[in-house]
Formats: C-alpha cells, sequence, structure tokens
C-alpha cells in the first residue's frame, strides 16, 4: 500500500513520542512508555504493568460493561455504586428498598445474587491473531463474503480457545480492523452482592450533578465471586465458595495531592478518536440529536406509566438510570460540539493528512472509495435506528431472540450467528430471566406504543423497506400483551428449547410478530454484512495510513477503545472549563452538607450529615484539606465502561475509583483536549471513612489489606 511500508503495519516503536495524558493503551504497549512514565512519577516498572499475569493487572476485572477490581484474597471486587445498580435494583422491592437504605452483608450466608447474567471477567491472555484472522481473504470478496469469512475464522479461534470451559474469549479488532487480538477470560458465573451504600450516598446528586464538577458522589460497591469447590467457574449454587484471587489491590488511606501521579486500568467502551470529518458532522447532525429526542420521550413514558406506583419505580429504576445516563451524555456531546466545533478541526488535519497521502500513499483511491463506504454506512445507520425504535417492546426482543435460536440451532454450532451457539445460552438464558426483575406488561405495551407512534413520523428514508405493513398499528398494540404469554419468565425459558416449526405454528401474538418481522430484519443484517466486509476491507489500509502519518508527526498512537483492558495515566489536576473560572482538583465532605436540601437528588442521610459536624474524620482527614476529601480530578484519559476502574497511586496501591467525568470532557470520545479533560474519581478515603463512620461496615474494613497513613 505504501511505497515504503508493507502491510499490516508493525506499530512498534510508535509509541515513544508521547507527550500528554491521552492515550488509552494496551498493556503491551506500556515498555514504550517508560520514559513518560517515569518522567510524571510512577514508581512500578512498566515491563510488569504489562504482564496480565503479574500484580497490579492481574486484579482487574470486567464486569461486562463496567471494570472493577480484587481487593482480598476471596473475592472480593470493588465498583461503582452505579455499576452494582442491577444487582441492588433486582433485589429490591417497595418494602424492602436496598435502593433508598443500602445493603450490607456481615457475613457470607448474607451475600445475594447479584442477577442471573451477571458476570466477572479476569482477562490473562491476549495474543495477535490477525494473520489468522486475515488468512484465506481474497480481493474478489463481496462484502458479505468477507464478513462471514472473518466470522468464521473467528469463530474457530474462539472455539479452540475456549475448549477450557472456564474461560470466555473473543477476538476484537483493533484501530478499525487493522489488527486482531484474541482475548481469554476466566468467566466467574456466581455473583453476589455485598455491599452498596445507600443511594443518599453512592447516587448523591443524581442526574442534576451527572458528568458535572464539584461532585460529592460516593459512586462504590462491592460484589464477591463464588465458584465451585474445586476452584473453576461454576453455575450459581449453594455450595459454591469464595473466588480465591491470585492477586488483589492494597487499598491506600495516604491519599493524594495536586499533581500527584495515577495510574488507571480498566475495560473502556468505545472512542471514536479516528473517525472522519463526515461522520463526526453526522453524529453532531443527526445521529445524537434523534438518540436524544428518543430517549427523552421514552423516560416520559416509563415516568408516566410507573407514576404512583412504588413496586413499578423500583422495577425500572436500572433501566431509567441506564437510559437517563446515556441521555445525559450525549447531551453533553452535542454541547461540546457546540461549544468547540471538534470537526472542524478533523478538517484540518484531514486535510493535512490528505495532502501527506498523495506522496506517500500508492492507492490514490483508497480515499475517494474510504468515502463513499462511510456515506453509505451513515445511511444504514439511520435504518438501524428507526428499526430499533419500531421493535422497543421486552417481549418482541425476547421472542425475536428466541426465533433466531430456533433457527441457528438447525445448524452445526460452528455455523450459528455469533451470539447464538452452544456457548451463548446461559448468558440468553440470563437475559430472558432478567425481565423477571425489570419487566411490568403495562409499561412495556406503554413504551411499545409511543415507540411505533415516534417511529410513524420518522423520515421515510430511514423506514426499512417492507417493515410498516408488518408491524402492527399503535392502536393494536394492547391485543398483543393480551394474546402472549412471553411475560412469563418460565414460559419464556421454555421456548429455548422448541424447534422452528412450533414457532411458525404458535399462536402467541408475539412470537407471530417475530416470524413475520424475521426476514426483513435478515435483510437488514445482510445488507449491513455487506458493507461492513467493504468496510473492513478498506478501513485498515485507510487506518494504516493514518499510524503511519502519525508517526511522521511523532503523535502518539493507540487504538481506539473498545471494551478491551487498557491503562491510561495522568496527574490529580484541577482545570479552567471557561475564561474567568478555575475548578480545583478535591471536593469535600464540608461540600456534601453544604449542597444537602432533604429532597432528592440531594438528600443526605443524617448519620453522615452528623459524623461531618461532630468532625469524627480519624486517619481519613487529609493534611491540607483538613477533612475527609470525596472526589478528584485527575487528567487520565477515560470513557464510558471506565466506571469501576480501579485508580492507583505511584506505587500500585488503590487510591480511587474512576466513575465520570467533566461535562467539558465529554466530546474527548471524538478528541482529546488535554486543558480540560478531566475523569472524576471517588477518593477511597471517602469511602473507607463512609465504611466506618456511616455503615460500619466493619467486617469488610477486616478483610481488606489497608495502608494507613503514619502516625
Amino acid at each position: 500500500m505504501f511505497k515504503t511500508l508493507a502491510f499490516p503495519v508493525a506499530l512498534a516503536g510508535v509509541f515513544s513520542f508521547a507527550h500528554a495524558d491521552e492515550g488509552q493503551w494496551q498493556p503491551y504497549q506500556l515498555p514504550q512508555l517508560k520514559a513518560e512514565l517515569k518522567r510524571i512519577g510512577i514508581n512500578m516498572p512498566a515491563e510488569k504493568l504489562a504482564d496480565l499475569n503479574k500484580h497490579p493487572m492481574s486484579a482487574m476485572v470486567s464486569l461486562g460493561g463496567c471494570s472493577a477490581s480484587f481487593v482480598s484474597s476471596t473475592g472480593l471486587v470493588v465498583t461503582n455504586h452505579h455499576c452494582a445498580y442491577g444487582a441492588v435494583q433486582r433485589n429490591s422491592t417497595a418494602e424492602k428498598n436496598y435502593i433508598a437504605n443500602g445493603f450490607l452483608a456481615k457475613t457470607l450466608a448474607e451475600e445475594l445474587p447479584a442477577g442471573p447474567d451477571a458476570r466477572m471477567y479476569i482477562t490473562d491472555k491476549v495474543e495477535n491473531v490477525t494473520e489468522l484472522v486475515s488468512q484465506g481473504l481474497t480481493a474478489a470478496m463481496s462484502g458479505r463474503a468477507r464478513a462471514e469469512h472473518v466470522e468464521s475464522r473467528i469463530k474457530a479461534l474462539v472455539a479452540e480457545c475456549e475448549q477450557d470451559k472456564a474461560y470466555r474469549c473473543s477476538v476484537p479488532s483493533f484501530h478499525r480492523g487493522l489488527e486482531y487480538y484474541r482475548i481469554r477470560q476466566m468467566m466467574i458465573r456466581d455473583v453476589r452482592l455485598v455491599y452498596a451504600p445507600s443511594d443518599k450516598i453512592g447516587n448523591f446528586g443524581g442526574d442534576v450533578d451527572n458528568f458535572e464538577w464539584p461532585r460529592h458522589t460516593g459512586d462504590y460497591s462491592f460484589l464477591r465471586a463464588y465458584v465451585g469447590k474445586d476452584g473453576r467457574p461454576a453455575d450459581p449454587s449453594a455450595d459454591n465458595v469464595p473466588y480465591q484471587s491470585k492477586d488483589f489491590l492494597v487499598v491506600s488511606a495516604q491519599g493524594l495531592k495536586n499533581g500527584d501521579p495515577i495510574l488507571m486500568a480498566g475495560y473502556p467502551g468505545r472512542t471514536s478518536r479516528y473517525k472522519l470529518p463526515a461522520e463526526i458532522r453526522f453524529a453532531r447532525d443527526v445521529s445524537y440529536p434523534a438518540k436524544v429526542t428518543e430517549s427523552r420521550a421514552d423516560l416520559a413514558v416509563i415516568a408516566a406509566a410507573t407514576q404512583g406506583n412504588a413496586g413499578a419505580a423500583v422495577r425500572y429504576a436500572s433501566v431509567v438510570k441506564g437510559i437517563s445516563n446515556g441521555l445525559k451524555k450525549t447531551e453533553g456531546l452535542l454541547d461540546g460540539f457546540a461549544r468547540k466545533d471538534i470537526a472542524a478541526i478533523k478538517d484540518g488535519q484531514d486535510a493535512e493528512f490528505r495532502r501527506w497521502y498523495a506522496q506517500h500513499g500508492s492507492k490514490q483511491d483508497l480515499l475517494k472509495e474510504l468515502d463513499t463506504l462511510i456515506t453509505a454506512d451513515m445511511a444504514m445507520s439511520e435504518e438501524e435506528f428507526a428499526w430499533s425504535v419500531a421493535s422497543t417492546s421486552e417481549l418482541l426482543k425476547s421472542a425475536r431472540t428466541l426465533y433466531r435460536l430456533a433457527i441457528e440451532i438447525e445448524k452445526p454450532d460452528a455455523e450459528r450467528h455469533t451470539g447464538y451457539q452452544q456457548r451463548d445460552m446461559t448468558i440468553i438464558a440470563g437475559k430472558l430471566s432478567r425481565l423477571e426483575q425489570s419487566y411490568l406488561p403495562n409499561v412495556d405495551q406503554a413504551r411499545f406504543t409511543a415507540a411505533l407512534q415516534r417511529y410513524n413520523k420518522l423520515a421515510a428514508k430511514s423506514h426499512i423497506q417492507g417493515l410498516d405493513v408488518l408491524l402492527p398499528t399503535p392502536e393494536s398494540v394492547a391485543g398483543l400483551y393480551q394474546q402472549s404469554s412471553l411475560n412469563e419468565t418460565a414460559k419464556r425459558l421454555g421456548w429455548m428449547s422448541k424447534d422452528r416449526k412450533a414457532f411458525e405454528q404458535s399462536d402467541d401474538a408475539f412470537i407471530r410478530l417475530a416470524v413475520k418481522l424475521h426476514d426483513t430484519a435478515m435483510s437488514l443484517e445482510n445488507r449491513r454484512k455487506e458493507l461492513d466486509g467493504n468496510l473492513e476491507r478498506v478501513i485498515p489500509q485507510y487506518m494504516q495510513a493514518v499510524i503511519e502519518w502519525k508517526k511522521s508527526l511523532g503523535k502518539p498512537v493507540y487504538p481506539d477503545a473498545n471494551s478491551t483492558l487498557r491503562v491510561t495515566y495522568g496527574t490529580v489536576a484541577p482545570y479552567s472549563p471557561r475564561d474567568g473560572i478555575s475548578k480545583g482538583p478535591f471536593t469535600t465532605v464540608e461540600g456534601i452538607v453544604q449542597k444537602h436540601t432533604g429532597k432528592s437528588p440531594f438528600n443526605m442521610q443524617e448519620s453522615l450529615l452528623t459524623a461531618v459536624k461532630e468532625k469524627r474524620y480519624g486517619v481519613f482527614k487529609d493534611a491540607v484539606l483538613q477533612t475527609v476529601p470525596v472526589n478528584f480530578l485527575s487528567s487520565a484519559d477515560t470513557t464510558g465502561g471506565n466506571s469501576g476502574s480501579a485508580v492507583l497511586n505511584k506505587n500500585g496501591e488503590l487510591v480511587g475509583l474512576n466513575f465520570d467525568s467533566t461535562y467539558e470532557s465529554i466530546t474527548k470520545d471524538w478528541y482529546f483536549d488535554t486543558a480540560i479533560t478531566r475523569a472524576i474519581q471517588v477518593d477511597i478515603r471517602y469511602m473507607l471513612w463512609v465504611m466506618k463512620e456511616v455503615d460500619h461496615a466493619d467486617n469488610l474494613l477486616k478483610e481488606m489489606t489497608i495502608r494507613y497513613p503514619e502516625k
């Protein structure tokens, strides 16, 4: 592709030019950042940080959407309150409301199931399999054939890796398909809730303070991993025992100060740092506004359908929290785009790159082909968004999953579509069971009816050809719920063992609807495969060129986040969001008292207010602040999925938990602005102080290894 470079590009040596806190680095890259880590004051050897089987990386955990870390030798895991919120909600009722009152298990016997779909993943092996995935690809392949070939190669690599059933393996792409890595993770299937403070602490400030600074949120909770008596992962059982953690983090109550270095390890979800200007404008002008409108409307419907019903509100608390968090982030992205013209910045970078490519690239039609495919991708995204609106119902989603499963089961396991293989059965069952705690027929009916009304108002170009005549009218939705038994968990699960013929002969209204919609859904899926296959052919060539260009400029090169284990670094740092305003890096418990109004979301529990009034700070009192710090800012590079990520001091000890970003930082998913990008963390001293002075979680304090300040 290049006059001087062979495909695929060798990425070694392109990371030594980093001079900012930007970058979500794969662990193996850290030795090449040795000088940077030393410069900011990190004492741990970079080679040790790169080894997944050594402390501290061996203590890091993925929760499948959030991050966490082991803090004891008996499987105790600390993460964010909002990451454990689903587990808290599933165990709550209007009468026994752990959301409002908090939950603490004083003994192992009192710990509660986190939910049928709760998982912990411990990464222990990562290997580059790019050549194996690419094996057999030819230029003559259609996009769909290419996509299916890659999928087949990945499934074979996963099957080989999962011969030991203790592990869950995946083969995600990096640099938009330029590289593939096979990742092996031990999958813990028995996860239990140990301790969560009241949401008066864990969600203090609620949506009002979400993505804001100053912040005073105790966003932490504890879970525990359980395994069979043989020490291997097992299905949930009363006979299981706590997992013996190979490594765990020492908790440091010695604290941080402004300018101190930090490391953060976790599983960031998705960033879009290498997207084209056109893709940024599409997000800014089309997809994000549509998402905001849809989220606001859906939340309004849920609020109306659950109003006055405390039990219903508890059931949908986790759903509402998830939608609300996504809404606030999307609104922040739009505000960020309005505040700083990132598309224009990218225009300049793109123009500079294209000038460079004109001199160094040998395939001069590459960028034209890329632009054409990106345009097609954006158009199809609008259709996929419309489809997601039209299929809002949880019962419809369940029915569609079950019918697709019945069809896929007819094939040999290796030929089934990803997500419907034998390895996926427990996950499907968990998702179907989860509705038992987060579903009510009248609420789902209201959501589906309103969603169909909104779908009918979407632009005609976004409507999938042939779909409209297959969808129920909003007026007929009530009848679907009256003629379906899928609202019963046992009957939903019972459909997992039925064949295609049973579905096609069923008189269940949602099963019939799923069967009717299947061909249209498959048509959309196959068109997506065709487009993705072509994108997977072109974008890696583009990314190879971008990497070489950035390398020539001495700029950092790291892959976009993709939910795999990453390490980032930075310092405790204030920032100035706008002219004349400077925001310090710490908040304190006095700020909680100042914000307290007695009304949600600024209603703090009295026991904490009393502890502050009496200044019962003990060893958690900061020598400079003369009080207990609550949250702090750092310049680390984070995104969604980093929630719960361990924040480590220069010696690798746990000093905080990442849980949010400042509002001005949200656009970092697209563009990292060193001056204003700040992550928000819970100071571990606040967590320990609440555990001791407010919730009396003495059993957990004894279980952890805590390094207290020297007297």
